[in-house]
């Protein structure tokens, strides 16, 4: 009976871990899409990392690059405080495009 309630363990933890890699997809898509409104993307798509901070089953993940400091015009960007509201606003936008048309996760208790 153990090694049968690991696997069924095992078989939701992988469905949980795919449903919240689409769901990280989905909302690094619209973050980016927010951001290619006010910055020049280096990359057109979502990219994915196994980063630790990255792998949590149970709600979606995403790690934001804004600019590269090797850049002096993107790090000129970076320091103003103005393009830092556009950027910021720019994440909240994708994040609330995520769960707006997700609602029923942003209920989840």
């Amino acid at each position: 009976m153990g090694a049968h309630n690991r696997q069924v363990a095992q078989v939701l933890l992988d469905l949980s871990t795919a449903a919240q890699i689409n769901d990280s997809l989905r909302v690094g898509t619209g973050v980016l899409s927010e951001i290619g409104k006010i910055n020049t993307l280096h990359k057109k798509r979502v990219e994915q990392a196994g980063f630790a901070v990255l792998k949590a089953p149970d709600i979606p993940s995403i790690l934001v690059e804004t600019a590269f400091i090797s850049n002096p015009t993107e790090e000129r960007l970076l320091r103003s405080p103005n393009h830092q509201e556009k950027i910021s606003k720019a994440i909240l936008a994708g994040i609330q495009s995520y769960f707006n048309s997700n609602p029923a996760l942003a209920h989840k208790g």
